[in-house]
């Protein structure tokens, strides 16, 4: 059974900061992309951030590069995403996803049950 836990979300003020964590469990997480979502109400869920298995490649929205830090430990099978100097627009659900990249690998999709983040400012 795949599970994806995230935790660290919560309420802060324009400007804090904030870890998440997401643990893999289920999935062989080495071989595994990983990407942070969010979604705020009433928008569509749209994506944050992602790394590759090993970290190689990187990528981001415009709206938080600079800002936001994902990265991944694959001996804790745990992804991140530092968020620093949150604005209110970062408000959402933030959701862990996983997703195989095919070819051997095979092709999977997979998602947290979502931790809230609250930006007031």
């Amino acid at each position: 059974q795949v599970q994806l836990v995230e935790s660290g979300g919560g309420l802060v003020q324009s400007g804090q900061s904030l870890t998440l964590s997401c643990v893999a469990s289920g999935i062989v997480f080495g071989v595994t992309n990983m990407a942070w979502h969010r979604q705020a109400p009433g928008k569509e869920r749209e994506l944050v951030a992602d790394i590759t298995h090993r970290g190689g490649i990187i990528n981001y929205r415009d709206s938080v590069k600079g800002r936001f830090t994902i990265s991944r430990d694959n001996l804790k099978d745990t992804v991140y995403l530092q968020m620093n100097d949150l604005k209110p627009e970062d408000t959402g659900v933030y959701y862990c996803n996983a997703n195989g990249p095919g070819g051997f690998v095979g092709e999977y999709e997979y998602w947290g049950q979502g931790t809230q983040v609250t930006v007031s400012s």
